[in-house]
């Protein structure tokens, strides 16, 4: 793990950035973070094991309250931009912070767990677009990728201290114990609403353009769509590691099972190492674009590395896989940095609320259709299916890269 002071280097601001608003979010982010991943490593072995809930209905429970949370990712631009990002932030963690709480008392409920659990889903989608948002209306140019890059790396190094919290719990393993730990992150979330709540309205306030465009429905803005769509292809990645690769290493290679573990650390530690260096390269539209161009044949080639270790013996495969890896996260953080300037840059500023909340549920249909989209390609197919994940990534970029190569009017 990072040692402080490091850390510290990672997330200092440039000269000009709102520091009452981004020490508000780092704080909050931080406590959701952890909150987060305690409930990761918690939450499907107490339904299933403490609550009574059956597998398979937690499966498909989730599903439903994934459905809902697009729905409410969407939604939430729109209220922020009525009510405040801010505003919005908070009610959403009241929410999650009730449902988390209200998962203690379920005993095998099933109806009682499908709507904790789409309050629970619903809510971090509202709480992830207002915190955009909020970002968005706070800071102004090249300052919004580069604090969204920051609230990035606190984030993985939270939710990896949340995880080792659980891991404390899963060894204690009593039924007290998991709902102590699911208390613990209800109070971590309640918790986030602190550094927003003392937050001045002026320090909250959006900055405005001085010649800001006339308001314009994110709904009929073509390229902005086609811009979301495509990033919603890319956004796919994440689930390659998170699913697609621990069953391939598992299932298809001689590589040891202890290594996915370890992958996953390598992982977390180039994206906190470079996430924000990243942001450097996207200073307006057309590099954003080529970025993400550059950062999708990372991935792509990442897509031929993963099938070429299924052939290769423990040792060699082990190296193989660790490149993949390396060069896995290099894409991400590099596809990230850009996407996050095309969804600012390209967007009205009259209208920040909607237009990230069109922004944020692209990447949420993304990460919905993952699981389905590995299973059915590269899990099922081997080398011809990582084949077609690799060319819908490079796909997307290149569209993505033609749809960024004139500056917005």
């Amino acid at each position: 793990m990072l040692s402080l002071p490091l850390l510290s280097s990672r997330l200092k601001a440039p000269a000009g950035q709102r520091d009452p608003v981004l020490s508000a979010l780092f704080l909050s982010s931080a406590a959701t973070a952890t909150a987060l991943g305690l409930g990761f490593t918690l939450s499907a072995l107490y339904l299933t094991r403490v609550a009574g809930i059956p597998s398979r209905t937690v499966g498909v429970g989730l599903t439903v309250a994934g459905v809902f949370a697009i729905a409410t990712t969407f939604l939430a631009g729109r209220l922020s931009d009525r009510y405040g990002a801010r505003a919005v932030m908070i009610g959403a963690a009241l929410v999650q912070s009730a449902a988390l709480a209200g998962y203690c008392l379920l005993d095998g409920n099933v109806a009682a767990f499908v709507l904790l659990a789409a309050a629970l889903l619903g809510a971090q989608g509202v709480h992830g677009t207002a915190k955009v948002t909020l970002v968005a209306q706070a800071f102004s140019g090249g300052d919004r990728t580069a604090t969204r890059a920051r609230i990035r790396v606190v984030t993985n190094v939270f939710v990896a201290a949340g995880s080792g919290l659980g891991a404390i719990v899963l060894a204690i393993g009593t039924a007290s114990a998991y709902r102590t730990g699911l208390v613990v992150a209800a109070l971590l979330v309640l918790g986030s609403i602190l550094p927003l709540a003392s937050l001045t309205m002026e320090a909250a306030a959006p900055v405005t353009p001085a010649h800001a465009p006339s308001s314009s429905a994110p709904l009929r803005d073509r390229r902005y769509l086609a811009v979301t769509a495509l990033n919603g292809v890319i956004h796919v990645q994440f689930e390659v590691l998170t699913l697609g690769l621990p069953l391939w290493v598992a299932g298809h290679t001689e590589a040891p099972e202890a290594l996915i573990g370890g992958l996953i650390v390598l992982n977390t530690v180039v994206v906190t190492m470079l996430q924000v260096p990243a942001t450097r390269w996207v200073t307006d539209v057309d590099r954003a674009g080529r970025t993400v161009f550059g950062a999708t044949g990372m991935l792509a080639l990442a897509c031929v590395l993963y099938p070429v270790a299924g052939a290769l013996g423990a040792l060699t495969a082990t190296a193989v896989l660790v490149a993949a890896v390396v060069v896995h996260s290099l894409g991400e953080v590099l596809s990230e940095a850009g996407g996050w300037e095309l969804a600012f840059e390209l967007a009205d500023p009259a209208r920040p609320g909607a237009y990230q909340g069109v922004s944020q549920t692209g990447a949420a249909v993304g990460a919905a259709l993952a699981p389905a989209v590995i299973t059915s390609s590269a899990l099922a197919y081997g080398l011809p299916g990582w084949l077609l994940l690799g060319g819908a990534f490079l796909a997307a970029g290149a569209g993505t890269r033609a749809l960024s190569r004139d500056a917005r009017p």
